[in-house]
């Protein structure tokens, strides 16, 4: 905290000095000067939350000194310290919100006391500053979403505009006798690559700035406002209800605004002119229509509008289905270079089509992503809906828009997409293949240790976190065998040398492999090797 000692007797600015406990009204710095112009230099560049003046001084006395700083430092705290005894001065001193008058010669108690009451005010005061501060803040925060969720729920329902009414005109300059408005839209689906990189990490922070922008060109003359769609993490909506007919070329310098601050340009799709608020809907999806249905392979203009539809070019439908099979069995080949000249057979056939909107891309996306999630669950069998969904986590939940930085749809750059996704599903199908082969081998294993246990398909099931179906089906694939008969065989193979050893009974041969009754052991043995244990012993003696 910093003090300012007025007067312009300096033994006087010194005996204040001593008689003030400065370290425990917590003041660091001490100021001085000898009159109100010396002291309003030092206000001006130290800001001094507490000021001690004299009355009467050279060049500028007390009494102008107070009006100064009532207008230019409100909110310091002023004492007067006065050699004179007059009532006019003290009623100018308690109008111009001084907070004591004291009169010389100075009393170190009376002093220190009124010092003491001018920081507490100081105090309160700044903590009351500091919750407006903060009130601000937070308003400032909460205003423009609240204007987002206002304004996009009367797109959907124009009835609540009644309600609102008078704040729109109050605050955005929205008038009552706005009988129709147009709808434009920005998204940040078709916006140019180089603004998407530089904001990658915070598109929130994109939006706003784009929000900004907008609202700086609207707001000027009261023609529209801007705001973030609250039924769109991508959509920034402008209601425009002032010059409509000029509407298209305010846009274009809206847009110049935004190469001139962001170094990059936008497209705007923008909807026909409705009756305000009931038609907003439909201005709104004519305008999002505008956007969707323009010609991602060319840029020859900005500003889209279904008024004035481009002229499409006839070709032939063209579904990502029909490539299907070719690209299936690419990615269970395994190789990249076959996934590779798959994609490159589909990108050659959307090389032939001229014209493609956000519709058919979108519609193309829709069709990779329905075959991408039934090839993972025909590639791993096992894997339950949430494993699927964890698989495809890295796979971008919508549409991302392949866009050079010229906002023209880059083949090159889908292609090399399309191409890393595929890989990546290939890899994780060999690595699954894998893993599968892996643990086969480890139940394999585990049957060749504990063949003499009394061992089920659901304790290996339990052993090794698998479903029963999921082990019996590996296990058939990998060793063409059921996983029952795998084990019989084990058995019948260490059977068959136990029973070299003619001091062992059968009934204790067959219990060492695991079959508790010696009637069922013969059965299998019998079956499986031809002939009866008994035999089998007689035969292996004779040879």
């Amino acid at each position: 905290m910093k003090a300012l000692i007025v007067d312009d007797e300096k033994h006087v600015r010194d005996a204040i000095r001593l008689l003030v406990n400065w370290q425990e009204h917590r003041i660091e710095t001490i100021l001085e000067a000898p009159d109100g112009e010396a002291a309003m230099e030092l206000i001006e560049r130290e800001k001094p939350e507490i000021i001690m003046t004299d009355m009467m001084m050279p060049v500028m006395n007390g009494v102008e000194l107070l009006e100064w700083l009532q207008t230019n430092a409100p909110d310091s705290k002023t004492i007067v310290i006065s050699g004179h005894d007059d009532f006019s001065l003290l009623r100018h001193t308690v109008k111009y919100g001084g907070t004591d008058y004291i009169l010389k010669p100075i009393d170190a108690d009376q002093l220190n006391e009124a010092l003491s009451k001018a920081i507490h005010a100081w105090t309160k005061d700044e903590e009351h500053r500091q919750l407006n501060v903060n009130r601000n803040i937070e308003m400032n925060r909460i205003k423009p979403v609240y204007w987002d969720k206002l304004l996009s729920n009367l797109i959907a329902e124009p009835s609540t505009y009644e309600s609102s009414a008078e704040q729109l005109e109050k605050e955005l300059g929205l008038s009552r006798d706005t009988r129709y408005c147009r709808v434009a839209i920005l998204s940040l689906d078709t916006m140019e690559r180089s603004l998407k990189n530089k904001f990658s990490s915070n598109l929130d922070l994109l939006l706003f700035s784009l929000v900004n922008i907008c609202n700086e060109f609207l707001r000027s003359d009261q023609r529209g406002f801007a705001f973030r769609y609250w039924n769109s993490d991508n959509e920034i909506v402008l209601f425009l209800w002032k010059e409509q007919r000029d509407a298209e070329s305010f846009l274009t310098k809206i847009n110049e605004g935004m190469r001139i601050t962001l170094k990059s340009r936008v497209d705007f799709g923008i909807g026909g002119s409705h009756p305000f608020p009931r038609d907003l809907s439909v201005s709104y999806r004519e305008a999002r229509e505008a956007l969707r249905q323009r010609n991602l392979m060319a840029k020859n203009t900005w500003i889209h509008s279904t008024l004035k539809p481009a002229a499409k070019s006839v070709h032939r439908a063209l579904s990502f289905s029909h490539y299907e099979e070719r690209i299936h069995l690419a990615i269970r080949s395994g190789s990249s270079e076959q996934i590779e000249e798959s994609v490159q057979q589909w990108i050659d056939a959307v090389k032939q089509i001229d014209y493609i909107t956000l519709e058919q891309l979108d519609h193309w996306w829709r069709e990779y992503t329905v075959m991408t999630r039934r090839w993972v669950h025909e590639f791993f069998p096992s894997k339950t809906e949430e494993e699927v969904k964890q698989m495809l986590a890295s796979e971008p939940a919508s549409l991302i828009v392949p866009l050079d930085e010229h906002g023209i749809l880059s083949l090159p750059l889908w292609q090399q997409e399309l191409t890393r996704s595929m890989v990546q599903l290939s890899k994780r199908l060999l690595e699954n293949q894998q893993k599968d082969k892996n643990v086969i081998f480890e139940i394999a294993a585990f049957l060749d240790q504990h063949y003499h246990e009394d061992i089920t398909l659901q304790d290996i099931a339990n052993r090794f976190f698998l479903s029963r179906e999921y082990i019996s089906r590996k296990f058939k694939q990998e060793f063409e065998v059921n996983l029952s008969d795998y084990l019989g065989q084990i058995r019948m193979d260490k059977a068959k040398v136990l029973l070299q050893n003619p001091h062992l009974r059968i009934s204790q041969v067959a219990e060492m492999v695991g079959y508790q009754d010696e009637k069922y052991f013969s059965k299998v043995f019998k079956k499986q090797v031809g002939i009866s244990p008994n035999e089998y012993r007689k035969n292996s003696k004779s040879s």
